[in-house]
């Protein structure tokens, strides 16, 4: 590590990710890299993925992007249930995203059919 910043790979295999996340696959490349490319997950789906782990460092990361509004609440509701996880799982994370989306000025009433 020469940069002072770690970024661990993640095979497809480990990714609980919603479903169709290989498709909106971000690049990433500059100076820095030398020509090469990476491959992000991208945010949203990068959020889900992080809050089905359910450890309350990946809550606290679904916080910090809904806040800094790099998540969109709408979209992270669409792909939550594309989610391979229980359904107690999908349940949870969305009462923490309406829960934080209601004092964000977000009401997910209105979304419901």
């Amino acid at each position: 590590m020469t940069s002072g910043y770690y970024a661990p790979a993640v095979s497809p295999e480990m990714a609980l990710a919603p479903a169709g996340w290989q498709s909106l696959l971000v690049a990433f490349k500059t100076e820095a890299t030398r020509g090469a490319t990476g491959w992000c997950i991208e945010p949203h789906d990068l959020v889900l993925a992080k809050a089905a782990a359910g450890r309350s460092k990946d809550f606290r990361f679904l916080h910090a992007a809904m806040r800094a509004r790099i998540v969109d609440p709408r979209i992270l509701l669409e792909r939550l249930p594309t989610l391979p996880a229980d359904q107690e799982v999908v349940e949870l994370i969305r009462a923490r995203i309406c829960a934080l989306g209601s004092e964000l000025g977000f009401d997910c009433k209105a979304l419901e059919p």
